[in-house]
């Protein structure tokens, strides 16, 4: 093979090495959505992401009576392959995971919508709950059917995905749901970590928009504006994304 040639065969190669090499790098970003309360991975159906990110979901499993929401975020934690580079995006209660497993994972970015990052940015009623804990007397099944019969008052925007919200929250487990009450509303966090982008809605009823520090606003939005909005959504999460 003739010199000139030679050096231009190896040249093909050596780029075609590196391109793969950059993909596999730019590619290595997994983006772990953790849902709300109410929730599981149906809550993200309307959003797109970057072809260059692999999207996975966390599971929920119904954690030990009495445990923290820290702790909590250590055991779903376990799902997490922190090997490699990752992102965490949390919607309400997934949110306030995502900010306690910042504060012992290193994650690239976390991104929270409709959400709480400390205490003091849940509302009011939630404060005197953990003064007088009412909740206490309430049983899982009374805790899931005022989840039932409030949902639709409290937040109305759901009515745009009316079924998916109600086949969310038949699936959940009482406990869980009863649990997860006690988890927030026992909360102690009072400081927001730095690393943390907010995306909130204007209208959200479940988290007043007065109580928060957010960094990205969506006119009107609502707190179930994940799946009612997801174009929006995705575009702003896009922006975040791009962003160094």
């Amino acid at each position: 093979m003739p010199l000139k040639l030679k050096n231009t065969f190896l040249l093909i190669i050596s780029l075609s090495i590196l391109c793969t090499t950059s993909n596999a790098n730019i590619d290595s970003t997994t983006i772990y959505l953790i849902p709300g309360q109410g929730a599981d991975y149906r809550l993200f159906n309307n959003l797109s992401f970057p072809d260059n990110y692999r999207v996975k979901h966390i599971q929920y499993i119904t954690p030990k009576k009495g445990t923290s929401l820290p702790e909590y975020a250590h055991t779903l934690a376990k799902q997490i392959d922190t090997t490699e580079k990752f992102i965490l995006i949390g919607v309400s209660l997934g949110g306030m995971l995502a900010t306690e497993m910042s504060t012992f994972l290193s994650p690239e970015k976390v991104i929270l919508i409709s959400s709480a990052k400390h205490r003091n940015e849940l509302p009011g009623s939630y404060r005197f709950q953990q003064k007088i804990p009412i909740y206490k007397i309430v049983s899982p099944g009374m805790s899931k059917l005022g989840a039932r019969i409030l949902q639709p008052i409290v937040e109305p925007d759901r009515r745009h995905e009316k079924e998916t919200f109600k086949a969310m929250l038949k699936d959940k487990d009482p406990h869980f749901l009863r649990r997860t009450i006690e988890m927030i509303l026992t909360w102690e966090r009072e400081m927001s970590p730095k690393n943390i982008v907010h995306i909130h809605g204007e209208k959200d009823s479940t988290v007043p928009i007065k109580n928060v520090k957010y960094d990205y606003l969506v006119p009107h939005g609502s707190h179930m504006m994940t799946l009612t909005r997801g174009e929006e959504i995705s575009e702003l999460i896009a922006d975040i994304l791009s962003k160094k």
